[in-house]
């Protein structure tokens, strides 16, 4: 493996792990569309700062991009505010026209500069090794290490003191201003964090994959934990490890490497959405089903408790009066027995004392409204589920 290869490999981790904690606090904010917004609009406050420095590495740049990006969030909550429009709606509506600013002023007033839209857009991480940081004769490495990793510790620090704050803030912003904290300053300071680290790793690897790395590591650590501190971690690792991957799927099949990047970060996001223990889509089929078929157990039991007769309580009334499939009035009568609900003597259905304690608490849930502790009630009486 060579230097530049390692080189590589370390500027996308650092921009994996720079990303996915203010990506974090983003997605839990419901905010995840204002990165691709910061993205592409902080593109006129990279050219006006490079049109007062006329230096492409002068870090007035980045401070003219982070300010572009603060300007985006406070335009959009400005619309949003009015009323008249949705936060999606403003965001539509103020990105496009900052970056549409960005372009005329490249077009108009930089064309004989290297400050090209597509690359903008796309980034190269394999040119990033050949952009070094020189101080007399002795190379430091490339410049996107140290700027991506200068960040990297000043987002980590801001982290770690304002965790609390954060995490309040971000769940519960009354609460926050009743404890005598700022969710405005949180939410400009974050909104910042994010306009910075784009930013910084825009040279290296562009808008897209930074948009990706932003929301996919985080989004898909949501799928999997309620805990704050985990889904921070798990994004680390989902971010670090898709662009690890990345980089070899990249290598191997000789192509883009930030699209290779992306691509895997997809992937792993679709097998999380699909296989997550609890909220993936085939877990929440799962339950879905099985809430179906215990509702159908509790409408049964309902039933066998109002009515005495015998022809009423016939397991072939399932069928020709409840209007149940013999697939599904096979399923209720399994849960029923497995659960010790009912016994069947001769094809007629009874309640055990369990089934008739089971529909008398059943009964003073829905009479006195309390639906929602039925679900606690089947925990406390099912010991098999749907």
């Amino acid at each position: 493996m060579s230097n530049a290869q390692i080189e590589i490999q370390l500027i996308a981790s650092l921009v994996a792990i720079a990303c996915a904690i203010p990506g974090t606090f983003l997605v839990l904010r419901k905010m995840a569309l204002i990165t691709d917004a910061i993205s592409h609009s902080i593109l006129p406050g990279i050219v006006i700062g490079f049109f007062i420095t006329h230096d492409l590495s002068s870090p007035l740049l980045i401070i003219m991009a982070a300010a572009s990006g603060v300007l985006t969030v406070v335009l959009v909550e400005f619309i949003q505010k009015t009323g008249l429009v949705k936060e999606d709606t403003a965001i539509g509506l103020v990105f496009p026209a900052l970056f549409s600013i960005g372009i005329i002023l490249i077009a108009k007033n930089a064309n004989d500069i290297h400050l090209d839209v597509d690359a903008v857009l796309l980034g190269e991480l394999a040119f990033a090794p050949f952009d070094r940081l020189s101080i007399g004769d002795t190379d430091l490495g490339p410049k996107s290490l140290w700027i991506i990793g200068t960040i990297l510790i000043i987002t980590l620090g801001l982290l770690f003191t304002f965790f609390k704050e954060l995490k309040v803030s971000t769940f519960d912003a009354g609460l926050a201003s009743a404890l005598g904290l700022s969710p405005v300053v949180m939410h400009y300071g974050l909104m910042t964090v994010s306009s910075i680290t784009t930013v910084g790793a825009f040279d290296a690897v562009g808008a897209i994959l930074v948009i990706a790395l932003m929301i996919a590591p985080a989004a898909t650590a949501y799928l999997l934990t309620n805990d704050l501190k985990k889904m921070l971690f798990l994004a680390v690792v989902f971010g670090v490890a898709s662009a690890l991957t990345g980089y070899w799927v990249a290598h191997v099949l000789d192509a883009s490497i930030s699209g290779s990047m992306t691509t895997v970060l997809g992937l792993l996001f679709l097998l999380v959405y699909l296989f997550a223990p609890e909220k993936g889509l085939f877990s929440v089929l799962y339950r879905q089903k099985r809430q179906r078929i215990e509702v159908s157990l509790l409408t049964f039991l309902l039933h066998l408790r109002n009515h005495k007769e015998k022809e009423e309580r016939h397991v072939k009334h399932l069928n020709e009066h409840i209007n149940w499939q013999k697939v599904r009035s096979k399923s209720v009568l399994d849960l029923a027995l497995k659960n010790n609900m009912i016994t069947i003597d001769h094809d007629i259905v009874s309640l055990t004392n369990k089934g008739k304690k089971f529909t008398t608490e059943a009964i003073d849930y829905i009479v006195t409204n309390k639906n929602s502790e039925i679900e606690n009630m089947k925990d406390r009486f099912f010991l098999f589920r749907g």
